[in-house]
C-alpha cells in the first residue's frame, strides 16, 4: 500500500505514517557529432584526383559519444548532459552537485520492468525499495531522507503527493531516470532535502522507430509493450510517438496478482529551427491484490520467533477482501522558442488526475507474546484499513535563458517563474481486525466494519521566482549562483469522522521562503573538475490537527567533490563529500502525543560513482556510498545522538556487461552485478539491527537482425534477507529470485 496515515490502537489517537505503500528537436551540429563526408578537390593535373579524408567534428566531451541534449537517449551507460541539476541543458561536470543518470539502455540491460525504484538499486546514495518490493508505490530515500512524496518530478515538474494521493510511473515510458542529490529547492521550490528523482519521458524522434516486446517472469507475471515514433505522413515538421504497455499476472506473495497498463501518445511540431512544441497525454491504471510484504514483525523475520520465521511469500491479509486500484490521467505540453536576440524561452505545463482505492487488513505486531498457553500466542495483530483518495494537480514552469559575454567572463543566465497546485480529497477508515496465525493462516473469518477516522480535503499552492547565472571566467573557472523566492499556501478542511460526527473546520498556513545555491568549479584540460557548493532548502509540510505554528522544514548542505571525464575512454567518475542538516522536523512527544517542529537530523557522507562504455563490447557501473545519519534534536531527548531507522550506512554496487561483436556468437551479451547493503537500525531507539546483505543479478541477451531475446535474473542465488524495518512491526523482505524472459523486435 502507498504511503499514508494509519490508525494504531483502539483510542484512535496514535496516527502513524505507515509503510506505504524529444521531445528531441533538431540539434545543432555544435551539440552533436557530425561527419563531413568525402570532399573531392580538383587537382592541378586533370589526370589525377586527390581524395581528402573525412573530417570528424565531435561534441563537447572528448569522446564524441555525448548525447545531443540533456533529455536525449543516453548512449550505453554514460550520460554527459542533464537538465535536472540546472533546469537547463548543462554538462554534468558543470553542475556543482552530484547527479546520477540511468538511461533506457541501462534499464533494459538490467531487466527493469514495472517499477521506477528498480532502476535505482545500483545508484549510490539512494536507498530504493527500502521495505522490499511494493507493487503500487515507488520508494526512494536519498542521502537518508524520504523522497517518495515530495522528491519525485517528471520533466522538471513536481509529482507532489501526500498520503495515498501519488502517481506511479511505468519505467517503459521513460528515457531517463535522474537523481539530483542534495537540496533542490533553489530550482524546484519545496522538495525533499536529500535530493529529487526526475523522470524524463521518451519523446518523438526524427528517425523512424518501431519497437515491440513481450515477456513473462517466473512468478507468472507477463507484459507486452509497443513504442512507435515517426513523421506524421510526409510532413517534415511533425513527428509522433505512441508508447504503451500492459502487464499482469501473479506476484511472489501468496494470493497476490495484478493487472496494470498505460498508453502515452505524443505529437511534436517543429515549424522552424527556432521553435518546438510537444503535446502529450497519458492514461494509466492498476488493479491488484497487494503483496503481503512490508508489515511483518522484526521477531519472525530478522530474528527467530518461537515458531521460527514468517515465510517470505506469506500473505497475512484477507484474499477475498484485499484489493487496490488506481486510475490516473495526465495531459501536458512543452514549448520552446529561440529569438534572434539569443534569448530562448521554455514553457512546460501538466495537469494530472488520480483516483485511488485500497482495502484490506494488514499486520501490525503480535497480539500475545507472553502466555504460551493462550491460543493466540504469537498470532499477528491486524488492523482493518480502507481509503479512498482523489487528487488533482497542476504544474507550470516558465523560464528564459540567454548567454552573453561581460568583460572577460561568459554568463549563461536563466530566470523563471513556476506554479504548483495540489488538491487531495481523502477518507481513511480503520478497525481492529481479527488476528491471524502467521505460519498457518486461516482466512475468511468475519471482519469488523471499518470506521472513518480521517476525512480531509488538503490544498497546497506554491509560486516561485528564480534566477541562475553560470559564469565562465579565467582559464577554466566556473561559478554557479542561484536564488529563489517562494510563496506557499496550505489549507486543510476536516470533515466528519466516527469520533467527531459533526466535525467541520479548517486550518492552514501560508509562508514565504528564500533558497540559494553557490558553487565554484575548475575544469582542467585532462577532464578533472573539482567543485564545492553550498545550498539551502525548504520543504513545506501539510499541517495536521495536532501541529501548531507550522513552518516548512528547512536547512542547508555543504558539498565538495570531483567529477572526471577521461579522455581515453567514454566514461564518467564522480566522488563527493557532504554535510546536510534538516531542521523543523515534525516529531511527537511520547508523553503528550502532541506534535511539534523540534526535530533536527544531520546527514554526513561520501559517495562514489563511475559509469563507463569501456569499449564497444564492455560497459560497467560501480558505486559506493557511506551515509551517517544522526538525530541532533528531538522532543524525546533519549533519541538525540541516535540514527534513524531504515537507512544503511554503507551501500555498494557493481555491474559489468559484455557484448560479442564478431564471430559465431556475434550479438550475444552477458551481464552480471552485485548489490550490497550494510546493516541498518530497525528502531529509532537503536536497540535492534537489520543485518546487511549482498545480492547478485545476472543477464544474458541475444540480438540478430533486429530481433532480441533476453533472460534477466534478480537475486540469482535467491538470498532470503530483510531489506529494512520502519519500526519493529513494519519489516519487509528483500526481493526473491525472479527470472524474466523477453522477446523484442525493431523495424
Amino acid at each position: 500500500m502507498a504511503a499514508g496515515y494509519r490508525l494504531l490502537g483502539a483510542s484512535g489517537v496514535d496516527i502513524m505514517r505507515g509503510h506505504a505503500k524529444g521531445l528531441i528537436f533538431k540539434a545543432q551540429l555544435s551539440t552533436g557529432m557530425a561527419i563531413v563526408g568525402l570532399v573531392t578537390a580538383m587537382p592541378a593535373s586533370s589526370q589525377e584526383a586527390t581524395e581528402l579524408k573525412p573530417v570528424i567534428i565531435q561534441a563537447e566531451g572528448g569522446t564524441g559519444n555525448a548525447e545531443a541534449t540533456g533529455t536525449s537517449p543516453v548512449k550505453g551507460y554514460v550520460a554527459k548532459r542533464s537538465t535536472t541539476g540546472s533546469k537547463s541543458d548543462t554538462l554534468l561536470r558543470q553542475i556543482p552537485q552530484s547527479v546520477s543518470v540511468i538511461g533506457s539502455d541501462e534499464m533494459q540491460d538490467r531487466g527493469v520492468v514495472n517499477k521506477v525504484d528498480e532502476a535505482l538499486t545500483y545508484t549510490p546514495g539512494v536507498n530504493a525499495q527500502p521495505f522490499g518490493n511494493d507493487g503500487d508505490t515507488d520508494w526512494f530515500y536519498i542521502r537518508g531522507f524520504d523522497a517518495t512524496q515530495t522528491g519525485v518530478f517528471m520533466d522538471g515538474l513536481n509529482l507532489f503527493s501526500y498520503g495515498f494521493g501519488g502517481f506511479q510511473i511505468d519505467p517503459f515510458m521513460l528515457e531517463r531516470v535522474e537523481v539530483l542529490k542534495g537540496p533542490a529547492s533553489v530550482l524546484y521550490g519545496g522538495s525533499n532535502p536529500g535530493g529529487i528523482v526526475n523522470l524524463v519521458r521518451k519523446r518523438p524522434i526524427d528517425e523512424p522507430l518501431f519497437y515491440t516486446d513481450i515477456g513473462i517472469n517466473s512468478n507468472g507475471n507477463a507484459f507486452t509493450g509497443v513504442d512507435f515514433s515517426d513523421k506524421v505522413g510526409s510532413s517534415d515538421t511533425m513527428t509522433y510517438r505512441l508508447t504503451g504497455k500492459v502487464a499482469g499476472g501473479d506476484n511472489y506473495s501468496d494470493f497476490s496478482h495484478d493487472l496494470r497498463g498505460f498508453i502515452m501518445p505524443q505529437l511534436t511540431l517543429v515549424p522552424d529551427d527556432a521553435t518546438m512544441v510537444n503535446v502529450w497525454g497519458y492514461v494509466g491504471a492498476l488493479d491488484q491484490v497487494h503483496t503481503g510484504n512490508g508489515f511483518f514483525p522484526y521477531e519472525g523475520t530478522v530474528a527467530d520467533a518461537p515458531f521460527g520465521k514468517i515465510p517470505r511469500d506469506a500473505f497475512l491479509g484477507e484474499p477475498d477482501i484485499d484489493q487496490g486500484n488506481y486510475a490516473q490521467q495526465m495531459v501536458g505540453y512543452e514549448l520552446k522558442h529561440e529569438f534572434d536576440s539569443g534569448w530562448k524561452i521554455t514553457q512546460s505545463a501538466r495537469y494530472g488526475h488520480l483516483r485511488k482505492h485500497e482495502i484490506g487488513p494488514y499486520g501490525f505486531g503480535y497480539i500475545n507474546t507472553t502466555d504460551p498457553t493462550n491460543p493466540n500466542y504469537y498470532w499477528l495483530n491486524r488492523i482493518g484499513f480502507e481509503h479512498k483518495s482523489t487528487s488533482d494537480s497542476y504544474s507550470m514552469d516558465n523560464r528564459a535563458e540567454n548567454e552573453f559575454d561581460l568583460g572577460r567572463s561568459t554568463h549563461k543566465v536563466m530566470v523563471g517563474i513556476d506554479y504548483k497546485y495540489y488538491r487531495l480529497d481523502h477518507v481513511q477508515a480503520a478497525s481492529a481486525a481479527m488476528p491471524i496465525d502467521p505460519i498457518d493462516p486461516v482466512y475468511g473469518n468475519p471482519q469488523p466494519e471499518n470506521s472513518i477516522y480521517l476525512n480531509q480535503v488538503i490544498t497546497q499552492q506554491q509560486v516561485g521566482a528564480y534566477v541562475q547565472d553560470q559564469i565562465h571566467f579565467g582559464e577554466g573557472w566556473l561559478a554557479t549562483l542561484n536564488g529563489r523566492y517562494d510563496y506557499v499556501d496550505t489549507q486543510t478542511r476536516n470533515g466528519p469522522t466516527f469520533w467527531a460526527p459533526n466535525q467541520n473546520f479548517a486550518y492552514g498556513y501560508d509562508k514565504t521562503a528564500f533558497s540559494g545555491r553557490a558553487g565554484l568549479a575548475y575544469e582542467f584540460a585532462n577532464g578533472v573538475t573539482p567543485y564545492v557548493s553550498i545550498a539551502t532548502f525548504f520543504n513545506p509540510i501539510v499541517a495536521t490537527s495536532l501541529t501548531r505554528n507550522i513552518k516548512p522544514e528547512e536547512g542547508n548542505q555543504i558539498e565538495a567533490g570531483i567529477k572526471y571525464e577521461p579522455t581515453f575512454f567514454d566514461g564518467t567518475v564522480s566522488a563527493s563529500l557532504f554535510e546536510l542538516t534538516k531542521k523543523n522536523v515534525v516529531v511527537t512527544d511520547p508523553s503528550t502525543m502532541l506534535s511539534s517542529q523540534l526535530g533536527e537530523v544531520r546527514s554526513r557522507g561520501f559517495e562514489f560513482e563511475s559509469k563507463a562504455n569501456l569499449t564497444d563490447s564492455w560497459k560497467a557501473i560501480a558505486g559506493f556510498s557511506y551515509t551517517d545519519l544522526e538525530i541532533t534534536e528531538d522532543a524525546n531527548s533519549a533519541l538525540v545522538g541516535n540514527t534513524p531507522y531504515l537507512q544503511p550506512k554503507v551501500q555498494a554496487s557493481l555491474w559489468l556487461d559484455y557484448t560479442v561483436l564478431r564471430g559465431v556468437l556475434e550479438g550475444l551479451s552477458v551481464g552480471g552485478g552485485v548489490r550490497y547493503q550494510g546493516w541498518s537500525w530497525a528502531d529509532n531507539e537503536n536497540n535492534k539491527k537489520v543485518p546487511g546483505a549482498a545480492v547478485f543479478d545476472a543477464a544474458i541477451r541475444y540480438e540478430k537482425e533486429d530481433w532480441g531475446a533476453s533472460i534477466n535474473v534478480t537475486n540469482l542465488f535467491d538470498k532470503e534477507y530483510v531489506k529494512g524495518c520502519g519500526g519493529l512491526s513494519t519489516c519487509g523482505y528483500g526481493d526473491a529470485r525472479a527470472i524474466t524472459f523477453k522477446l523484442s523486435k525493431k523495424w
